[in-house]
């Protein structure tokens, strides 16, 4: 079992518990129905004027990118490196290696993609990581991003970790293998055993997001003021980003239980994994200012009280989602309780955020155990036929799942078109 679950099942139970949303709809004119609207007088940005979409991932002028539509693909798998203990984030350096953190071990190491060769980071800020991180359950080290060449930290490393205080965002400089003295983005996020969170990356506009759990703690999904059970958008500060739905908040999107997979496909949309607790895991298309429902619906069955029902769902023994990457033709997410890795195929060449747009899940690579995180390999672009190569971390050395020799492993994924 990964995620933690509660005795009560709470699918397809939805209240008018959201206020915030419905301020936002009212703000711009739409109703209780339209999660999306954000209030005026908001910075404009692309993120705001189509709230389904980022920066348009082509100059302007130029035709935008359509997905291909795949119904079957086939996979190639290739172990890249072995070893690693309790790995939980990935993330893509300048130099074209890879840091992975090390949960319950709180370390940061490097891995060469094309030798396998494996080398620790040391410095004050490995120091530092080692010696505040707090562990247990699902608490640890966890989540990774680097700064966007083009964007305000290029180069830059951030880590998602529990510290004694609550989970964290940090950055630091990586020069070499040693990192610098690490400084505070956000603070302040709940933390327990489990329902942590923990999974951050930078969007298409720049900015960080950041996905956190409820930490067992219900009422902080629904509470604009707590930062649990968000998808948070801040600077490489910490600050809100400009364009947020409440100009003085972090909150992107709020009413989610425990989200750890952030991902945007080549037309600005954002999709996210979460776990459930008794009934259903979810993938959701984020919009800003969207409620999402937790605790108050589980699953689909929330939209008629203002909620975003996902676009696709698996009964909760099947999936426990937790990283995320999408290609050109679908979603792959990281399952750990499923043990695969789980397809969620585009049907429609434009996007769309309802579940006509996507197809029936699938379950790939089912002989590895358990998965936890997923990458597209930024060294070959998905291609327009689909292809693709994706990096995926396992975690059976978690404590939860069953180790064979060798693990736990970053193997390297290859997509292809069926037939």
């Amino acid at each position: 079992m990964t995620a933690h679950r509660g005795t009560t099942a709470r699918a397809h139970r939805a209240t008018a518990g959201v206020v915030l949303l419905v301020l936002l709809a009212a703000c711009t004119g739409g109703g209780a129905d339209e999660p999306t609207a954000t209030p005026s007088g908001t910075t404009s940005s692309p993120a705001t004027q189509d709230p389904t979409r980022q920066e348009p991932p082509v100059p302007e002028g130029e035709p935008a990118p359509t997905l291909a539509v795949l119904p079957e693909v086939e996979l190639a798998v290739e172990d890249v490196a072995t070893g690693l203990d309790a790995p939980w984030g990935l993330a893509p350096l300048p130099d074209g290696t890879l840091l992975v953190s090390l949960r319950d071990a709180r370390e940061l190491v490097v891995v060469d993609p094309a030798t396998g060769a494996v080398e620790a980071v040391s410095g004050p800020g490995a120091d530092d990581l080692r010696d505040g991180t707090v562990t247990g359950g699902e608490a640890g080290l966890l989540g990774l991003a680097v700064g966007p060449p083009d964007g305000d930290a290029p180069g830059e490393v951030f880590v998602y970790r529990t510290a004694p205080d609550g989970n964290e965002v940090l950055r630091g400089t990586l020069a070499g293998r040693e990192l610098s003295a690490l400084t505070p983005v956000v603070q302040g996020i709940p933390a327990a055993s489990t329902h942590d969170g923990g999974r951050i990356a930078f969007g298409p506009d720049g900015y960080l997001y950041v996905a956190t759990g409820d930490a067992q703690q219900e009422g902080t999904s629904q509470d604009p003021a707590s930062l649990g059970g968000k998808i948070l958008r801040v600077t490489v500060d910490g600050a809100p980003a400009p364009g947020n739905p409440d100009p003085a908040s972090p909150v992107w999107s709020l009413g989610h239980r425990n989200v750890q997979g952030l991902a945007w496909d080549v037309t600005g949309r954002m999709l996210a994994s979460e776990f459930g607790q008794d009934t259903f895991d979810e993938l959701n298309v984020i919009v800003p200012g969207g409620n999402y429902g937790w605790p108050d619906v589980e699953g689909t069955g929330g939209a008629g009280a203002g909620f975003v029902d996902p676009v696709a769902t698996w009964a909760t023994d099947d999936a426990s989602p937790s990283g995320l990457a999408v290609t050109r033709e679908g979603a792959y997410l990281a399952g750990l309780r499923g043990q695969a890795l789980l397809r969620v195929p585009f049907v429609t060449p434009d996007g769309g955020t309802s579940a006509d747009a996507f197809g029936a899940p699938q379950s790939l690579l089912t002989d590895h155990g358990r998965l936890r995180a997923v990458l597209t390999d930024p060294s070959t672009p998905p291609g327009e036929d689909g292809s693709a190569v994706l990096f995926v971390l396992t975690s059976n050395t978690d404590g939860r799942g069953d180790p064979r020799d060798g693990d736990d492993r970053l193997l390297r994924v290859t997509v292809t078109p069926a037939g």
